[in-house]
């Protein structure tokens, strides 16, 4: 993967207990953009929506009113589906069914209290999706699109401290959806321009996954930049709404109301400190200090019911974000890294231990040094048996692991990949297993 390479900042949260990066700092690249796909689909799909004419009022539409009927939720679901039909071919599209999983598990008690304190109409809730999907990218970030889909970066689980922090970035994102902003923002420019809806859907997923602001400007140049730019950030507006509906989410469905703060600052720390192209996420969701306050503020009139989900899911979020860090850049060299975290040290936490050995075992199992990840997976689940966080999730991740290892060497050894590593013939043991059946080397 090209780009420039540069270091996180240290001393965010990414460098907590149960975080390798505080001994191997997470290089946060500005990688070029991989949507030419995704943009077209969003020219050739925003123009389903007929075009309105031109109005005098330049205003957005009042934030709670019913959806404009510029962009209604036939035509947003719609555009939102040939979107995502684009996105799923994208080599950055991850499909990792345990990553996904703990995503959603974060994700489907936002949209429940969503429901429950009425902001998914039941016009929307039909139609939507309501889908989150990962991308492998190290970049910062998270993102909306039409019809009620979730994109999220694995950078951005990556340096989260918590499960709480991640689902504020989900509630937040959540809002941006039930309330219609982007079909506000495109009825907006509509009203301005009659290649508005267009110009407006192709910059928003250009600053999303572009690592330049003028690499946007480009896509959106000789269509009145001067206005449409404007378009390319949510509303101050529309972003208190995100905040103040999110955080009410978040609290409700039973997250630390700390998690939207702690998120803030990390974000606030990072783009003062080094922020060269790697948090995209402050570019469509400016943050002011103003939002920071607000965050802050909150704290103090809000308490969180009991936390849904697991016991131990501190522990849980620990693996997803070693995890996340091993599968966003699988170059051999970062690997390589990753792997290395096996070596005993003593100035660990059990916590960091656990992660470190996590990253090592994945990584070796991706580099197919199958013995090396049987090593790491051993100490790793002696740890968890010996560990006072030991919990049936944490287990459960080391299981998976292990299991996810095993098959991966299968294929390898049945696949002929035994022999494109240098090896001429298959070791017995593959060959006899090979011969018990494809369900063991395969599935």
């Amino acid at each position: 993967m090209a780009g420039n390479t540069r270091e996180t900042i240290r001393g965010h949260d990414s460098d907590a207990p149960g975080a390798a990066a505080a001994r191997a700092p997470i290089p946060v690249t500005t990688t070029p953009p991989r949507s030419r796909r995704w943009l077209a689909a969003l020219l050739a799909a925003s123009l389903l929506a007929p075009a309105a004419p031109l109005r005098a009022q330049n205003n957005l539409p009042a934030l709670g009113d019913a959806a404009t009927e510029d962009f209604g939720v036939n035509t947003e679901r719609r555009v939102g589906e040939q979107i995502m039909r684009e996105i799923r071919r994208d080599p950055a599209y991850l499909d990792d069914p345990l990553l996904l999983e703990y995503v959603q598990s974060l994700w489907a008690p936002l949209v429940a209290q969503s429901r429950r304190d009425g902001h998914i109409t039941p016009e929307i809730d039909t139609r939507f999706a309501w889908e989150t999907f990962l991308v492998r990218d190290r970049s910062v970030n998270a993102f909306a699109l039409p019809g009620g889909y979730i994109g999220v970066h694995l950078g951005l689980i990556a340096i989260t401290a918590s499960r709480d922090e991640l689902a504020s970035v989900l509630a937040h994102e959540l809002t941006h959806v039930t309330q219609r902003h982007i079909a506000r923002g495109i009825a907006s420019s509509k009203r301005q321009s009659m290649i508005g809806p267009a110009a407006m859907l192709i910059g928003i997923i250009a600053a999303s996954r572009s690592s330049s602001v003028d690499a946007a400007n480009a896509v959106i140049a000789g269509s009145r930049a001067g206005m449409i730019q404007g378009q390319l950030n949510f509303s101050r507006d529309m972003e208190r709404e995100a905040d103040r509906i999110g955080f009410q989410l978040m609290t409700g469905a039973g997250f630390a109301p700390s998690g939207m703060a702690g998120m803030f600052e990390k974000l606030d720390q990072a783009s003062r400190l080094n922020d060269s192209g790697g948090y995209p996420y402050l570019r469509s969701h400016p943050l002011t200090s103003e939002r920071i306050g607000e965050a802050r503020s909150r704290l103090g009139t809000e308490q969180a019911r009991p936390a849904p989900g697991p016991v131990g899911a501190g522990l849980e979020h620990t693996f997803a974000q070693a995890r996340a860090r091993v599968l966003m850049d699988t170059r051999v060299d970062a690997l390589r890294r990753w792997q290395a975290l096996d070596a005993p040290r003593s100035d660990l936490t059990a916590q960091q231990k656990l992660a470190d050995l996590y990253s090592s075992a994945l990584a070796s199992a991706l580099l197919r040094d199958a013995d090396r990840a049987d090593g790491a997976l051993a100490r790793l689940q002696s740890l968890l048996a010996e560990s006072s966080r030991a919990d049936a999730q944490g287990q459960r991740w080391a299981t998976m692991l292990k299991g996810g290892a095993a098959r991966a060497e299968r294929r390898f050894r049945c696949g002929g990949g035994a022999q494109a590593a240098g090896r001429r013939h298959q070791p017995p043991r593959a060959a006899d297993e090979c011969r018990a059946g494809a369900h063991r080397c395969g599935r």
